[in-house]
């Protein structure tokens, strides 16, 4: 596949704008995203290049900021294989967990040891959405548990709850690149009760789920609550993330409307992650 390098610089010069900036760019196409100094390096297929759709964006940054970028067309080569050798390093969350790519194996062991290789699918645990919710996942007991993982990615959340006892792991995306990433990665880590669906919350109907994972964002999260609600069982717990610190009253009041206890939130360079215990 063509792909697009875009190189981004960015005044100020903090981890928290270019975490802003990467998840921003995700929604319109962007696949992988390196720091470097002063800026970010940006890639997306060739055909979901959009000079509009970015200058759009950075005009709806929520920080101050100034941002320039300049981009160029890749020669056209197995890009997923070189980003995962040289760039998807191994990450540890909470001393126990470590996710890593086949090319990449970690120097000591874990209890949890999970290999993905992403080919540029969200979620290898660097975003801070990703890791704040498996922070959460660590710490929730999920023994002989129903678990949804929507907007599923890599699949990365799914099979650690599997891993921490899950009963059955129901994996739903609407990206069909997702979904056969996921279903490679199932295999990879050799954990057998986890389903993928491709499609999105219609898919959900009648069934139940004792803890659901939403790594989505805003928008979409207030729209699909009332179905997440009709799924999940009583005294459930719903854990989502997507969003930022300042998205949080929104999320709670749409939440407790629906006769959720507002229960924890979870931080890391302004994206968070909120959990909510269903009461009834």
């Amino acid at each position: 596949m063509q792909y697009i390098h875009v190189q981004f610089t960015c005044d100020p010069d903090t981890e928290t704008l270019k975490d802003i900036l990467a998840g921003m760019l995700a929604t319109i196409g962007f696949e992988s995203f390196v720091q470097i100094p002063g800026g970010l390096d940006a890639y997306l297929p060739a055909h979901l290049f959009s000079s509009v759709k970015i200058a759009e964006l950075i005009a709806d940054l929520p920080l101050k900021a100034d941002i320039g970028w300049q981009h160029h067309e890749l020669e056209d080569k197995n890009w997923n294989e070189e980003w995962e050798r040289h760039y998807f390093q191994p990450i540890v969350i909470g001393d126990a967990c470590c996710i890593h790519s086949s090319f990449h194996q970690p120097e000591k062991t874990y209890r949890y040891d999970i290999t993905i290789d992403p080919k540029m699918a969200f979620g290898t645990g660097h975003h801070q959405t990703t890791g704040l919710i498996l922070q959460e996942i660590l710490s929730t007991d999920l023994q002989g548990k129903s678990v949804l993982d929507m907007g599923c990615g890599t699949a990365v959340l799914a099979i650690l709850a599997s891993m921490r006892g899950a009963r059955s792991v129901s994996a739903i995306d609407i990206d069909e690149w997702a979904c056969n990433n996921a279903r490679e990665n199932i295999q990879l880590n050799g954990v057998r009760n986890i389903s993928v669906q491709l499609g999105d919350i219609m898919l959900l109907k009648e069934k139940r789920f004792d803890v659901i994972f939403a790594n989505i964002n805003r928008n979409v999260l207030l729209h699909d609550i009332p179905f997440y609600d009709n799924v999940l069982n009583t005294r459930g717990r719903i854990i989502m993330s997507g969003f930022y610190r300042e998205d949080i009253p929104l999320i709670r009041e749409k939440g407790e409307e629906t006769g959720w206890n507002y229960h924890s939130v979870r931080e890391m360079n302004q994206w968070v992650a909120v959990t909510f215990i269903k009461c009834f």
